[in-house]
């Protein structure tokens, strides 16, 4: 896993200096078809990385996104009306039954299908119109780090090329040094915080809220701890509750419109005696995390999952775990 985090700038950079052919061709389809709504298939951290880029496409493309439910059509057989729309779906692997089905109906039903797969010529691959390998290579850790950040880098370039948006095709373009800043931000201070604790809040709004699903997910897979994704405003609702002196919670604020009020919840839930790590300069009750800004406020939250994945294989080290042996999982999870 450590491996494979120190892989990420470079896989990075591997996809965007290969991203003219695939991509370009799909860009410029969807830029033709000009869909009045996008639909996403994915599970797990694709999935994540599929919420991810249904924030950006709705922010930059102005389109709405809607998550199919794969057993829509391995469970339950229902055909989809989907004329004029365009599907996007992202698996690592490109062989679950589930979602290569999905894509099928999904295509069947008349929608532009395009697959993101880290495994050329994938039954998924060929089930879709447009095939989008991430080049991330081969990744061998049960937990998923240079796939999923290889996989959001794909559909951001897909995006930039339908919208022919110039600022964010340069922001990508300087990615990968910002992720090489990333690797090295040193985030081990929050270990002391889960001293004594079972359970972690990650915090997120807009698409730092879809990285916060992945934190999440990562954080349990890897160092055998609970920990729960929320949205910074839902976590004022009901999940409030669980907040007491010392509870543990990391807040991943990007540089986007939602810094400020990531910064005030994050400074609320640290008056309430939380143990509160924000990254964000703009907090001053919170302890601040060192973090790499990019300087465009939709590739801003991918920096901050990859400092979060440098920590979580570390800390996982820390409590005496081996985070490229999880218990009970694997590296290809077929579901049906």
């Amino acid at each position: 896993m450590r491996r494979e985090i120190l892989e990420i700038p470079e896989a990075a950079a591997r996809l965007l200096d290969a991203s003219d052919g695939a991509l370009t061709a799909a860009g410029r389809q969807l830029r033709a078809l000009s869909p009045r709504y996008l639909t996403t298939i994915a599970r797990g951290s694709s999935d994540h990385a599929a919420a991810f880029l249904k924030y950006a496409v709705e922010l930059t493309a102005g389109v709405p996104v809607a998550s199919l439910g794969p057993s829509i059509a391995s469970i339950y057989g229902a055909r989809l009306k989907l004329d004029g729309s365009a599907c996007l779906t992202v698996s690592q692997s490109g062989k679950s039954p589930d979602i290569v089905a999905m894509a099928r109906t999904a295509r069947a039903g008349g929608a532009l299908t395009i697959a993101i797969t880290n495994t050329a010529g994938s039954p998924l691959a060929e089930a879709s119109d447009h095939e989008i390998d991430i080049l991330a290579g081969v990744e061998k850790s049960v937990a998923a780090t240079k796939s999923f950040v290889n996989s959001a880098v794909a559909g951001l370039l897909l995006l930039a090329h339908w919208t022919d948006d110039r600022e964010l095709l340069a922001a990508l373009r300087r990615l990968p040094k910002h992720l090489r800043v990333a690797i090295e931000c040193d985030w081990m201070g929050i270990a002391g915080a889960l001293t004594g604790e079972n359970s972690l809040f990650i915090l997120g709004r807009g698409p730092s809220a879809a990285i916060a699903n992945e934190a999440a997910l990562k954080f349990k897979e890897t160092c055998a701890m609970h920990a729960e994704a929320y949205s910074a405003a839902e976590v004022m609702h009901g999940p409030l509750a669980l907040v007491g002196p010392g509870f543990p919670v990391v807040a991943l604020a990007a540089r986007d419109a939602s810094e400020q009020s990531m910064a005030s919840a994050a400074d609320l839930l640290a008056g309430k005696g939380a143990s509160v790590f924000v990254t964000s300069a703009l907090a001053s009750r919170a302890q601040l995390l060192p973090h790499a800004a990019t300087g465009h406020p939709i590739t801003d939250p991918l920096t901050l999952i990859v400092s979060f994945y440098a920590f979580v294989e570390a800390f996982a080290r820390h409590r005496g775990l081996n985070p490229d042996q999880p218990p009970n999982l694997r590296k290809v999870t077929e579901t049906v």
